[in-house]
């Protein structure tokens, strides 16, 4: 390929490798919540979270070698990023009966990091971003008032409670820009495996029994949130964000719900008109607020 042909952050049109990338992503992360449900049946939320990492830190412990510098950040990224935000995520799974409502509460992280970002580091918070708030707030508020899914309302509150920890570690990680991200996942997945480990054993029960119940399609799920959620497809998203704009990107990643809705009616979630049309609101919400930061960048890089 010519220097010519090579892709800008700037080019107007996607190529073909990284529309492929796009969609891979999309149905592993998609596929990723309804395994999250799937294995949480059977395995305790924390046990199950420290399996991901165990997989996780096997498959990442090359890339994390010294120097580690910014260690205060870093920290942050671990702890929050780590096991705060994973085990909430299993936690609201574990907790619910539908894959569908904690899929869509866990995807306020965005309008979160862009609020946390205004508070956190001064950025603008423009009247799209903000309406795209309010409005995503509300389809998930809209949503979890659906008198089936309302019995879900702690599991998506917990969902909820994990993305905006995501967000702190995505605006975190935004000072962060001297570890290489793969580096970074790894330190991340590290830290999390003992913490995780250790609140297994402290706050649950039951481990060995559900260890010896657990299925293929179980350790499948273990398998797919540890390598090729944390690793594959995080290493397809840095490669995108490497050659485009993260606020590029990231719009099309909202399909994500839409496929794990799709499973989770598959395996028997609930439907209702009130749970989808709060889901489609919550996710133009979010939509909006990643267009309106992507647009702000753009204006931001050009003056």
């Amino acid at each position: 390929m010519s220097a010519a042909d090579s892709p800008t952050p700037h080019s107007h049109r996607l190529t073909l490798a990284e529309i492929a990338a796009i969609v891979a992503v999309v149905v592993i992360w998609g596929v990723n919540n309804a395994a999250a449900k799937v294995a949480t049946e059977t395995l305790p939320p924390l046990l199950m979270a420290a399996l991901r990492f165990a997989v996780a830190t096997a498959c990442l412990a090359p890339f994390v070698r010294p120097p580690f510098p910014n260690w205060k950040s870093l920290a942050v990224i671990v702890v929050v990023g780590g096991p705060i935000h994973y085990g909430l995520i299993y936690l609201a799974f574990w907790m619910a009966r539908d894959v569908s409502p904690v899929t869509v509460a866990t995807q306020l992280w965005i309008p979160f990091t862009a609020l946390f970002a205004f508070l956190l580091l001064g950025e603008r918070l423009s009247r799209p971003a903000l309406a795209g708030l309010a409005v995503a707030f509300a389809g998930v508020v809209w949503m979890s008032l659906d008198p089936h899914a309302i019995q879900d309302w702690k599991a998506i509150l917990i969902g909820a409670a994990a993305s905006a920890a995501w967000a702190v570690t995505t605006v975190v990680a935004r000072r962060t820009t001297s570890i290489p991200p793969l580096k970074m996942q790894g330190l991340l997945a590290a830290f999390a495996l003992p913490v995780l480990a250790a609140g297994s054993a402290l706050f649950e029960t039951g481990q060995v029994e559900a260890v010896r119940q657990a299925t293929p399609l179980v350790w499948a799920c273990v398998v797919w949130a540890g390598f090729v959620s944390s690793v594959v497809a995080t290493t397809l998203v840095f490669w995108l964000v490497q050659r485009r704009e993260a606020g590029r990107v990231t719009p099309y990643l909202l399909a994500t719900p839409a496929v794990s809705i799709l499973i989770g009616w598959m395996i028997g979630d609930t439907l209702t008109a009130q749970i989808l049309g709060g889901a489609a609101l919550s996710i133009a919400g979010v939509g909006v607020v990643a267009l309106a930061e992507r647009n702000l960048r753009a204006g931001a890089a050009k003056a």
